[in-house]
């Protein structure tokens, strides 16, 4: 029985002459993959709407191993993208560990949603590209079972102060005095808390509505992509070049 749904293209390897297969995240399916035939000739009616990043619309038809694409319609490209190798190895990035986290059902939606908003956002260059990167690490983290206890220091109960450590393995926070208690060094100031409790916490659209200082989002960045790598299954083949050109 054949598939309607809209998709984004994480993932598009070239097969022979002009054939591909993708990689594609849909809201009520998850992660598939599709055989596009012939989508990397020119007149091919495939070849605007299944380039990678690509968020189309897809008729796909099942097979015994994977979906093939019957017909794409395009929605939106990101162009933008490609305008800069930092940009383009971000997108690659996020994309991979959405791939790699392959959320299901309502997961999946949120997931779509997320890293759509992510991609116009890098896409539009409306966002330090770091800011980009720690809000979908935290975010998609959060949303794909991993929500770390934001609201207070397991420790002794403390909400706010200058410092505190995030616990990748443990996900959860101490202030400053149990952290020192626990040999721990603090990893966030007070910028970097609150950043955080937004990303993790506030509704979809106002997820970009917060300021932080050069010096914050500096302990942001790190405490977010460490947070991250604990709870991936296994490393991305991305996140290597990705250090080399925005370390």
């Amino acid at each position: 029985m054949q598939i309607n749904t809209m998709g984004l293209v994480l993932r598009a390897v070239r097969v022979g002459e002009a054939d591909q297969i993708l990689t594609v995240l849909t809201p009520g399916n998850g992660v598939l993959s599709a055989s596009a035939r012939g989508s990397l000739r020119l007149k091919n009616k495939l070849f605007s709407a299944c380039g990678l990043f690509c968020y189309s619309e897809f008729v796909l038809l099942p097979g015994r191993n994977m979906y093939t694409v019957r017909e794409a319609e395009s929605k939106n490209v990101f162009h933008g993208i490609a305008s800069s190798i930092e940009g383009m190895s971000l997108a690659m990035y996020m994309a991979e560990m959405a791939a790699a986290l392959s959320p299901t059902g309502e997961e999946a939606e949120k997931e779509l949603r997320l890293l759509l908003n992510c991609l116009y956002m890098l896409s539009e260059k409306k966002a330090d590209l770091r800011v980009i990167k720690a809000v979908f690490e935290l975010r998609t983290m959060s949303e794909c079972g991993f929500l770390p206890q934001l609201v207070y220091c397991r420790g002794c109960g403390t909400y706010d102060g200058p410092a505190f450590y995030l616990d990748p393995q443990e996900g959860c926070l101490l202030c400053a005095a149990c952290a020192q208690k626990a040999g721990k060094t603090c990893n966030l100031d007070a910028g970097a808390l609150f950043a955080l409790r937004h990303i993790c916490l506030v509704e979809d659209k106002k997820i970009f509505a917060f300021k932080i200082s050069v010096g914050s989002l500096a302990k942001l960045a790190i405490a977010a992509e460490q947070y991250a790598m604990t709870h991936l299954d296994k490393p991305l083949k991305s996140y290597d070049f990705l250090k080399s050109v925005l370390p």
